[in-house]
């Protein structure tokens, strides 16, 4: 009997935990699906049958005429917003409202992996965030370039070889190879010689961080479910230790200190070495709304985390976009003519070099790397979390602090309404007389306003180099 009691205490208990914030998006006026118990509108997600990207873009597509629909994931109210106009404010004028991505489940931990500037929230994104621009300044950029040409050049061998022998090209394997390549030696200043190598550790261990053991996806499904009580669990503790062990050679190779060598490790000891730097709150603010002080310090937990970032998001997002752009042009032959007589005129100027200048020249290339982005974007969404109590005043109804904001970037890039013929891969969409404002304020791919990528420019250009060292040579 006290089993049975204790068993319906804990269902009932369950129910009315998931179930609390139910009536919310009823409450404001907003459209929504009927959410189900325990999973909100989320069950397909949950059940793996559907991806994020894919439940946002369907809710966005049934809602034609609104310009934001409810949604819960879990017993979590979002809201997804369709409106460009709404959707700048959101993530420029009224960033103070919005600067959390929310993306980790619970801030009161964080695991080391996690403690970069895609996840960490608050004053310590507003403290690395001032450490890390500089690291992608245009300076730093063209520093780097020459580690691009080389691993080009390799790219382009490689894949003129294979051509010769008959060989099928995976074009995601082999731009996989070239970016891990790349981020091992502007990374580390380490030649992984990943294009080379098919056990290439570090080619290895960006593809284990997309490919999580089953239990590690166990655990992210958790955490989200139940933040509070699953807290303390890791999902990317298969690859932490491996992320460490590599920083922590190069560092002692390095006697612990900035070796001159520029490359991305040498930087993230030199913010180290500075020591703490004194800032302004943007979270907590004194009795008359002035922002309180607070003091920001480089540990080794960042290091790891900033590197960690380095291997999955300037992996995916490179590898993902050259490859796409390759597939496509493969069935759009006239489109893929057009690029390659774009790259040689401009490689005639500049003595059949690739260099920094050359490549800027490639406008053709660029919007046909704009247009896989579009039809493919490396990240699919964005997501914001709300800070504090914020009203939308055009729509008349107030969210609290904690409510989850979803900018859809598949659906919009879709969307007939802002691209014509949109599943035609088309680059000349990009161009001065076609790429108006209302293009442009719809296409975010790299995120827009504060939190937007630091990365954009590296990313394209790394991109944009491995893209030319391809196609230059088939004609």
């Amino acid at each position: 009997m006290i089993s049975l009691i204790i068993f319906v205490f804990c269902i009932l208990f369950v129910y009315f935990y998931k179930v609390r914030y139910f009536k919310y998006w009823k409450e404001r006026g907003v459209k929504h699906d009927e959410p189900t118990f325990l999973f909100g509108n989320n069950f397909k997600n949950y059940l793996f049958q559907s991806n994020r990207v894919e439940l946002i873009t369907d809710v966005y597509c049934r809602y034609p005429e609104e310009k934001v629909v409810g949604f819960y994931r879990s017993s979590t109210p979002e809201l997804i917003i369709r409106d460009p106009e709404i959707i700048k404010t959101v993530l420029t004028s009224d960033f103070a409202h919005f600067y959390a991505r929310g993306i980790n489940p619970n801030n009161n931990y964080i695991e080391p992996v996690l403690k970069n500037l895609a996840f960490v929230e608050g004053d310590l994104w507003k403290g690395l965030n001032l450490q890390m621009r500089p690291a992608f300044s245009i300076g730093k950029l063209k520093s780097m370039f020459p580690l691009m040409i080389e691993r080009s050049e390799r790219l382009q061998k490689i894949a003129l070889t294979k051509v010769k022998e008959n060989h099928i090209l995976d074009a995601q394997d082999l731009m996989g190879k070239y970016v891990a390549d790349f981020i091992g030696s502007c990374g580390f200043g380490l030649d992984t010689e990943a294009l080379n190598n098919e056990k290439s550790e570090f080619h290895q261990l960006v593809k284990d961080i997309f490919r999580p053991p089953h239990i590690q996806i166990i655990k992210f499904v958790l955490k989200m479910m139940f933040p509070i009580l699953f807290a303390y669990l890791k999902f990317f503790d298969h690859v932490e230790k491996r992320i460490s062990s590599i920083v922590n050679q190069v560092k002692e190779s390095r006697d612990y200190k900035p070796s001159g060598t520029n490359d991305y490790l040498d930087q993230l000891l030199e913010f180290k070495e500075k020591g703490p730097v004194v800032l302004e709150s943007i979270e907590n603010f004194d009795a008359e709304g002035k922002p309180n002080h607070f003091e920001f310090k480089f540990d080794n937990d960042m290091m790891i985390g900033q590197v960690f970032l380095l291997f999955a998001g300037g992996f995916e997002t490179s590898t993902s976009a050259t490859s796409y752009v390759l597939h496509e042009l493969a069935f759009n032959p006239h489109v893929q003519r057009k690029v390659q007589e774009n790259i040689d005129r401009v490689l005639e100027k500049h003595d059949n070099k690739l260099s920094f200048e050359a490549v800027n020249e490639m406008t053709y290339l660029e919007w046909t790397l704009k247009e896989g982005l579009r039809k493919f974007p490396s990240v699919g969404y964005l997501m914001r979390k709300c800070t504090k109590q914020y009203t939308f005043k055009d729509l008349g109804f107030t969210i609290n602090k904690g409510v989850n904001i979803m900018i859809p970037i598949q659906a919009l890039n879709m969307d007939p309404k802002y691209w014509h013929d949109p599943e035609e891969f088309r680059p000349e969409r990009f161009s001065p007389e076609e790429f108006t404002n209302v293009q442009k304020d719809v296409f975010f791919v790299f995120g827009v306003g504060p939190r937007k990528c630091i990365g954009e420019r590296l990313g394209l250009k790394l991109s944009l180099t491995g893209l030319a060292a391809i196609l230059s040579k088939f004609t």
